[in-house]
């Protein structure tokens, strides 16, 4: 079996992973993520998955490697990781009471056969609507540092979400459905 890298040091994708029973070994991307360069949300997570396992298998020649990346989207604005609690708040507040999607792309790379596939995975998420002092009680709380969109379906921010549609591993961050699908075409089995 060829050697499997998880081009990530999520301890969420990390987890995720573990959970289809795969033997790999972690590596983190020295990537540099620009959300500001591509037009949409579909295309960003496609960008930065891509980039992720492209650097990684440069370094890993005849690895397999997957990547992936997650977003927080509300129409075309992209919602990534809040560096301040102002940030954290002005995301909260365009989420609040409203849909939104979270898209995470992968990428795949065989090392000996050269062939790459990318997908992206939707989740529709609805939160419920927050008062001001659960918003400001929640950004002082700190527990948004750290998640695309200031908040993680799997932690304390459950209680926000009224409904999801679709995959909610892909709002964790590894749509584990998609992910063992596409690892199938390429022989991995899961």
């Amino acid at each position: 079996m060829q050697h499997i890298i998880l081009a990530s040091t999520s301890p969420r994708r990390r987890a995720l992973l573990r959970q289809l029973g795969l033997s790999f070994s972690a590596v983190g991307s020295r990537y540099r993520e620009n959300l500001g360069l591509h037009k949409n949300p579909e295309e960003v997570v496609r960008a930065l998955s891509r980039g992720k396992a492209y650097d990684v298998a440069a370094r890993y020649p005849r690895a397999f490697v997957i990547a992936a990346d997650t977003v927080v989207a509300v129409g075309n604005a992209v919602l990534g990781k809040p560096r301040s609690q102002t940030e954290a708040r002005m995301q909260l507040d365009k989420l609040n009471g409203r849909a939104h999607e979270v898209l995470t792309g992968f990428t795949l790379i065989d090392g000996k056969t050269h062939r790459t596939m990318t997908r992206v995975v939707r989740t529709k998420v609805y939160f419920r609507k927050l008062t001001r002092d659960e918003i400001a009680r929640y950004v002082a709380s700190r527990k948004w540092r750290g998640f695309a969109g200031a908040y993680a379906i799997q932690k304390y921010a459950a209680q926000f979400i009224k409904k999801i549609e679709g995959d909610y591993f892909n709002v964790v961050g590894l749509p584990l459905c998609a992910l063992a699908d596409a690892l199938g075409t390429f022989g991995v089995r899961v």
